[in-house]
């Protein structure tokens, strides 16, 4: 895929989709935050985020159920793992609301966004305690939302989790998936675009 084959919107996001939380622009000037191999850097944390937004991904929502009701959040940092056992993962924040009551329960659904979904996403990355309001779902067999209209599913039970910085590094064994119909939502230089042909 080249750069020419992407359409970015100019509507910049209003949330950190890699962790469903509102941007903090002050974050970008904190001294502390500085990233480094060896505990000294170069650069500092806004320049490490430019570098970063280079890189193209798709947007997901994770999702868990628990006694209160469907819980989600936006989530650009999703990988595949391991073919054998089928493994998934993403990275959310230390700071996230919605990621304590999806790890209680054990389970997650990674629901991979279609280009018609920009809207979902913003939804779900933000702290709106009623995310779900006018959102289609259904349960997958751990329980939690697959979501209506998305590009594919995955189904997961938590294998591990590990802390990564801060953020949190979160490995599901897959239990079952599906996929749909469309082309992807994708996330490029703080903005949301498609594929165009």
């Amino acid at each position: 895929m080249s750069p020419e084959e992407i359409s970015v919107s100019e509507r910049p996001a209003e949330d950190d989709p890699t962790t469903g939380e509102a941007l903090d622009p002050e974050a970008e000037d904190d001294p502390t935050s500085d990233v480094g191999l060896t505990g000294a850097s170069s650069f500092d944390t806004a320049h490490f985020k430019e570098v970063l937004g280079h890189f193209t991904s798709g947007i997901t929502v994770i999702t868990g159920a628990d006694r209160e009701g469907p819980v989600g959040f936006t989530c650009q940092s999703f990988m595949s793992l391991s073919l054998e056992p089928p493994l998934v993962a993403f990275g959310p924040s230390l700071t996230s609301s919605s990621w304590p009551r999806i790890q209680a329960v054990g389970a997650f659904c990674v629901n991979v966004l279609g280009e018609h979904q920009e809207a979902l996403s913003r939804v779900f990355a933000t702290k709106d305690p009623d995310k779900f309001r006018g959102v289609g779902w259904r349960r997958a067999a751990t329980g939690s939302p697959v979501l209506d209209q998305v590009l594919a599913w995955i189904d997961c039970r938590i294998d591990t989790v590990h802390q990564a910085g801060d953020h949190l590094l979160v490995v599901g064994r897959v239990q079952e998936l599906g996929v749909g119909e469309g082309e992807p939502l994708l996330f490029y230089r703080a903005g949301y675009g498609r594929f165009e042909s």
